[in-house]
């Protein structure tokens, strides 16, 4: 029943495309929040009821192509926004890390635990397991989870938000189908997250301390 197509379907809908749509709305923050917890319980519940899944480190994890990929992908995310920070506010760059160093490793820690794990779970773990069956082609499959979790960040309400969230999501796609681990898709999450605020782009994520210099 729970694993039917048309059950997936609905879910699916519910979960991902009318949920996330509504949090762009105005209404309470005192009813999205119950709804947010009520989605990730329910996810919760259907990995470890349904689909009977652990939540523990994958062995046989191939470590050095994942550090490869990563450090490749990293210096050319780094150079990117570096420059992108620099032409449009140069006073920006590094701000936080520079200025506020207790309250920029509280909130790299925060992030990680709290924002990071839990959107790995939803978007790449369930979002995997359940759903990718449905669809013949993993290409469309990837593609089809970019665009959702960039929509999972529509409420910010910032055209570059959702471009780099779909980039993002390509990437998290791409390795989570390669190496199947909510481990390492989180880890390479919170790389490039933390990094953004790091740079000097948090502001637009809602990250605090990100004050203009006076």
């Amino acid at each position: 029943m729970m694993k039917s197509t048309s059950y997936l379907l609905t879910e699916f809908f519910l979960l991902f495309i009318l949920l996330p749509a509504s949090f762009a709305l105005d209404y309470s923050i005192w009813i999205k929040m119950p709804l947010a917890l009520a989605g990730f319980a329910y996810i919760i519940f259907i990995l470890k009821r349904v689909e009977r899944i652990s939540f523990r480190i994958k062995k046989g994890i191939d470590w050095r192509a994942f550090g490869k990929r990563l450090l490749i992908t990293f210096i050319v995310i780094a150079i990117i926004t570096s420059a992108y920070v620099l032409y449009e506010d140069a006073s920006a760059l590094f701000y936080v890390p520079k200025n506020k160093p207790q309250l920029f490793i509280t909130i790299l820690f925060v992030y990680t635990l709290l924002s990071v794990w839990p959107q790995e779970v939803i978007y790449r773990t369930f979002f995997f397991l359940r759903y990718e069956p449905l669809f013949q082609s993993k290409a469309l499959f990837v593609f089809v989870n970019a665009v959702l979790f960039s929509l999972a960040h529509l409420f910010f309400k910032n055209t570059l938000v959702i471009i780099l969230t779909f980039l993002g999501g390509l990437l998290f796609g791409l390795s989570y189908l390669k190496f199947r681990s909510t481990t390492l898709v989180s880890i390479e999450h919170a790389l490039y997250g933390s990094w953004i605020y790091t740079v000097g782009m948090g502001q637009m994520l809602a990250f605090p301390g990100m004050e203009a210099p006076q």
